[in-house]
């Protein structure tokens, strides 16, 4: 496909490549303010006007100044900083005997836990929370309208609903009795530091052990991270070794 040129500042194109690959380098949200012609018409014009401080700043000769010699020279150790670190993250493989090990040794960590989903109604006081569970065991409101008309939890919005979590997200007495519901089972008040709540448990999902094949490229992604800190540490301290080092 032709990469059309859309203007020339003092003989120096603007390609349609350019204008698109500036939008791409925007904040998505950003990006879709300019997906229409008018928006592409303001960045062709952003890309002339810096093309424009560029033409200016040679005629000038800033290129001979000791400020811009300068910031060419701290680009320089940036730049070769950065290819040090990126060669020795390189060079860092692993292996599929590696992989199938770390993940042994790691299994639970590949694993998902236990979970239950489960709606709750938090008010201020024990008093208030045993008539509320009185009229929801009785049936005189809904589990939901509840929520929605007492709670002082966000989740009142949704009639409670506070989705899936695993052990260890919820404090210590919410999860003690949400983890030894039956499904649809609603507790009596839940005392917590937040308040009082009543727990109706929506579902509860088993833990299940995780399987090497469907893990294998997140234990690879886990162990290779692992390794390249390893031999970033490695390294430093080999360097630390090699150049002297002040804190002064």
């Amino acid at each position: 496909m032709e990469n059309k040129v859309l203007a020339t500042v003092d003989g120096v194109q603007i390609t349609q490549t350019q204008v698109d690959n500036f939008i791409k380098r925007l904040d998505p949200q950003q990006a879709m303010q300019y997906q229409s012609d008018e928006g592409k018409k303001h960045i062709l014009q952003e890309l002339i006007n810096q093309t424009l401080f560029l033409a200016d700043a040679k005629a000038s000769k800033l290129e001979e100044t000791n400020e811009f010699k300068s910031e060419i020279s701290k680009m320089k150790d940036m730049i070769l900083t950065q290819l040090n670190v990126n060669n020795l993250m390189e060079s860092i493989q692993v292996e599929d005997t590696e992989v199938k090990a770390h993940f042994e040794t790691n299994k639970e960590k590949f694993s998902t836990p236990e979970q239950t989903d489960t709606s709750h109604i938090l008010v201020d006081s024990e008093e208030e929370c045993k008539e509320i569970h009185k009229k929801i065991v009785n049936n005189e409101i809904t589990f939901e309208d509840a929520a929605k008309a007492h709670s002082k939890c966000p989740s009142k919005d949704k009639g409670g609903n506070l989705g899936s979590f695993p052990k260890g997200q919820m404090v210590p007495e919410y999860e003690a009795v949400a983890f030894n519901m039956n499904k649809d089972d609603i507790s009596e008040p839940v005392k917590t530091q937040f308040g009082y709540h009543i727990i109706r448990l929506n579902e509860k999902k088993n833990a299940t052990e995780a399987k090497f094949e469907d893990v294998k490229e997140q234990a690879s992604k886990d162990l290779l991270g692992s390794k390249q800190k390893e031999e970033y540490m490695n390294k430093i301290n080999d360097m630390r070794k090699t150049f002297k080092v002040e804190i002064v």
